[in-house]
């Protein structure tokens, strides 16, 4: 039995960490069609699974103690924690491969030795087990039992498991495979079941508690060409990097003629800022304070006013606040009427020019000979109208308005460091 054990200890190793792990990865024995395919690819990708050898994920081997644990911290971005604790199990000695892990798991509290003092790392968890573990990590939640009854063997659930499955099946981390009407509590968990509760777990890290997550790098998608979209995803904060985009609006109207040098000028988002992993990051409504840095107004030849503003806090709606530093993301951090402002402003002047070009040659026709009216208007539209457009080219251009709400983007030039909000 040991050398089973020690076999299906070394095979765990080897194919949760052995081979890395890449987004186009070809798993040899998981076929397209296989019932935790999209899960099984989701943790190979993400290197939270891995591959052995021959690239062969073997989903239907059953999982040590040591290897979730493993999975567990990878997932937690705690793989390289800095282990400060001394260790107490009889069973594990600082010769082990897995040494550290195991000490990791220790002093974060995810996964408990035994009363007598042992770890048992090779030992293989029940489906319980591990949703005793997911129930643990995850935020406080008192759930209703008698969900359990709709499955048809929760008379199989250990009494310690009751509040612990109802708990998970609350956040929907749980498997149900093959059969969705049966938990089976006290099965071996597979590397398939793993995957796909490790899966789940990861599309919900906002569920885990906060002294479980390490540090962790997700992103931003906000706008395509950003020069950057990474984000620090810290225990008590997170870190928006340089070069990140957000997109923020005007709590009131802005008229560039109305404002000058030194003016406060206040922005909120709308909505919550997430990242692509699932991460609040800004809350909905938070207040992004700034100073106008100079208008200068609009100039013949057509030339738009341009305004130049700084972002330097965020507020959120708790109240934390969050140094910072930011512009518009356009050209010359300015901002200004766009082009199709622009345009209709010419297209008003041609319009106009012709209309007033068309009266002219109606009038000057008319006067000598009522017949030629439409020679006068053939005539006078299209010198009406270039007219207009050269005086549309050599006027002053358009002053800069934003309405109440109206949105920008801005690019942070420095790390954001927003507190986390309190759930």
């Amino acid at each position: 039995m040991k050398k089973l054990l020690a076999g299906l200890l070394g095979f765990c190793l080897t194919a949760f960490l052995g081979v890395p792990a890449f987004a186009n990865v070809t798993i040899n024995d998981v076929s397209k069609d296989y019932w935790a395919n999209k899960e099984i690819v989701d943790v190979v990708s993400n290197d939270i699974m891995g591959l052995d050898s021959e690239h062969n994920f073997s989903p239907e081997k059953n999982v040590s103690r040591i290897c979730f644990v493993k999975s567990l911290l990878k997932l937690l971005s705690n793989e390289n924690l800095n282990v400060s604790i001394k260790n107490s199990f009889s069973d594990v000695s600082a010769s082990d491969a897995n040494y550290d892990d195991i000490l990791r798991s220790q002093q974060l509290g995810l996964v408990y030795g035994y009363p007598d003092g042992t770890f048992k790392a090779s030992k293989l968890m029940s489906r319980a087990e591990t949703q005793s573990v997911i129930s643990h990590i995850t935020k406080d939640k008192v759930s209703d039992t008698s969900a359990l009854t709709s499955f048809s063997d929760y008379k199989s659930i250990p009494c310690w498991a009751k509040q612990v499955y109802a708990k998970t099946l609350d956040y929907g981390i749980y498997v149900n495979y093959p059969n969705e009407n049966e938990l089976r509590p006290n099965d071996l968990l597979t590397r398939a079941e793993a995957a796909v509760l490790l899966s789940r777990l990861k599309a919900k890290l906002d569920l885990v508690k906060n002294e479980y997550k390490g540090e962790a790098v997700e992103h931003l998608k906000v706008k395509r060409n950003a020069p950057n979209n990474e984000v620090l995803v810290l225990q008590k904060s997170n870190v928006i990097k340089e070069g990140n985009v957000l997109e923020i609006a005007f709590t009131e109207k802005f008229k560039s003629e109305e404002r000058a040098a030194g003016d406060a000028v206040y922005f909120v988002n709308e909505e919550p800022i997430y990242t692509e992993e699932g991460t609040l990051i800004i809350p909905a409504n938070s207040k992004f304070n700034g100073t106008v840095l100079g208008v200068e107004k609009e100039k013949k030849f057509n030339k738009n006013a341009r305004v130049y503003v700084q972002i330097t806090e965020i507020v959120t709606p708790d109240g934390h606040k969050a140094a910072v530093n930011a512009k518009p993301f356009y050209k010359n951090y300015e901002l200004k009427e766009g082009p199709w402002m622009t345009a209709g402003k010419l297209l008003l002047y041609t319009a106009g020019g012709a209309a007033i070009g068309t009266g002219a040659g109606v009038g000057f026709a008319f006067i000598p000979s009522p017949a030629n009216i439409g020679t006068g208007v053939a005539i006078g539209t299209p010198v009406g109208a270039a007219v207009g457009l050269v005086t549309g080219l050599v006027t002053p251009g358009l002053k800069y308005h934003a309405k109440s709400g109206e949105e920008i983007y801005v690019i942070l030039l420095d790390d954001a460091s927003v507190a986390k909000q309190a759930l």
